[in-house]
């Protein structure tokens, strides 16, 4: 009984409400689980907004790893912002959120599409489930914001 109440009481530490939650819906009467929506400011593109929902297991030591992710231009993205980000293929993550004690993680990773002028963020769990690892993608292009950059297209190319 005792190691109970310390793993409900490690539980709640880890996933206490977020300064980031925007919604909260609960999934039942009897269950302990609620599908938690958050916001996400990008820290150096500061005119995207991400909202990543996942399931949350009050009381539970680990929480599950369906989540989905929808990201959006919700201010300006300039060049200056565009210049400071990685570039490399496999991005750079710009958020981070334990799922477990067990050492489960969910990740958001933005990456730069330089040929479609397209940031991609991809929003997945650290640790396999059910033989998957879960994940989820977005996509916010750059067509008509200051940050936009015409592709080379040769002349007399079909495009």
């Amino acid at each position: 009984m005792k190691k109970l109440l310390v793993a409900m009481l490690m539980t709640g530490l880890l996933t206490g409400c977020s300064d980031n939650e925007v919604g909260d819906v609960s999934l039942g009467v009897f269950t302990l689980k609620d599908i938690k929506i958050e916001n996400l400011k990008d820290d150096i593109v500061t005119g995207v907004t991400c909202h990543i929902a996942s399931v949350e297991a009050d009381f539970s030591l680990a929480d599950p790893s369906d989540s989905s992710i929808s990201c959006r231009q919700t201010g300006d993205i300039t060049p200056e912002m565009i210049a400071k980000i990685d570039k490399s293929k496999s991005g750079e993550v710009v958020f981070k959120k334990s799922k477990s004690i067990f050492f489960k993680s969910m990740k958001v990773r933005r990456i730069f599409d330089a040929d479609n002028q397209t940031l991609l963020y991809l929003s997945y769990t650290t640790k396999e489930t059910e033989g998957s690892f879960k994940h989820s993608l977005s996509t916010v292009p750059l067509w008509g914001t200051a940050a936009y950059i015409e592709p080379n297209v040769a002349p007399g190319a079909a495009h």
